[in-house]
């Protein structure tokens, strides 16, 4: 099971940290996604468990970070130099295998959502 929190309402130009919790087990790849009004469901970029190793979508690289805290078991996506286009519900998934994937059916399992907004 996932949490996600942390979201709210921003600045253009500003920051935001969106943390998942997970709980029962640990999984080998997390994700963050997002998906704004009359959109399809976006990647935004992903980190292994194990070796952090971390792959970003083209609109987020270089301002947006994903971490993890092994001891809280916890994922993290720190987002910078926020625009209005990075409004939306930001989700955060998992799945057991390790295997980079950018497609959402490929995910396990989910966590609630996060609305952030972005103002001009």
């Amino acid at each position: 099971q996932l949490q996600a929190s942390g979201g709210g309402l921003v600045q253009a130009g500003g920051s935001l940290r969106l943390s998942c919790a997970a709980s029962g087990r640990t999984y080998s790849l997390y994700a963050w996604f997002r998906q704004a009004p009359g959109k399809e469901r976006e990647f935004v970029g992903l980190i292994t468990w194990l070796g952090g190793n971390t792959i970003y979508a083209d609109s987020v690289n270089r301002r947006f970070i994903i971490s993890r805290d092994n001891a809280k078991i916890t994922v993290y996506l720190q987002m910078n130099t926020l625009k209005p286009e990075d409004t939306a519900v930001y989700y955060c998934a998992a799945r057991s295998l390790v295997h980079f994937t950018r497609a959402p059916q490929d995910y396990d399992v989910w966590g609630q959502g996060t609305q952030v907004t972005v103002s001009s």
